[in-house]
């Protein structure tokens, strides 16, 4: 087997199996690899094109060593093809000048630009996702506060000679709390 080949969980293995078949019976072609690529308990790598947009390939994360590629006509139509997906776990961009711009419009939970994965090695930026891909965050202080529950806590520093939470109170009240307000934020507060 060569070393390139993937040794995915054995039930992995039906669901790229699964995929591959059903990327092929829809026309997708393979240009690395191809319909005997899954030989358990490893799969080689494929690539595939012309694969069409309901593909389970591209609906549903394979989680092997598949790679669709998928034309689009600008990087505007890339950006909404890959934004369509209910996955957004990570994203890279090869590309010039507007890299950033496109990075910034992909709804991915990490963004590599000119490169691959490069978030995965800085221990102090968040590794997570958004909609579907993965849950929580690891690295950084996000990923600190993961491990934490934030709880307020307030303590009445002197009592009151009327109930602040009543509406039982006398009329002068609410115009000195506007005033307080006021001197200690710099603004009055609106209703």
């Amino acid at each position: 087997m060569p070393t390139s080949a993937h040794h995915p969980p054995p039930g992995q293995l039906e669901t790229i199996r699964r995929h591959l078949d059903d990327a092929f019976a829809r026309g997708a072609r393979a240009v690395v690899g191809g319909p005997d690529a899954v030989r358990p308990p490893y799969v080689e790598p494929v690539v595939l094109v012309d694969v069409p947009p309901d593909a389970l390939v591209l609906r549903e994360e394979t989680f092997g060593p598949v790679l669709p590629v998928v034309r689009a006509r600008d990087a505007d139509h890339a950006v909404a093809l890959a934004n369509a997906s209910p996955y957004g776990l990570g994203a890279t961009v090869f590309a010039g000048g507007r890299a950033e711009r496109i990075a910034r419009a992909l709804r991915s939970g990490m963004a590599s630009i000119n490169s691959v994965l490069t978030y995965a090695g800085i221990p102090s930026l968040p590794y997570s996702g958004v909609g579907e891909s993965g849950f929580g965050r690891i690295h950084g202080p996000d990923g600190l506060r993961e491990f934490t529950r934030s709880k307020a806590i307030t303590r009445q520093r002197f009592p009151l000679r009327f109930g602040m939470q009543s509406f039982d109170r006398p009329g002068f009240v609410l115009p000195v709390v506007r005033q307080a307000m006021k001197l200690r934020h710099g603004h009055t507060p609106r209703r």
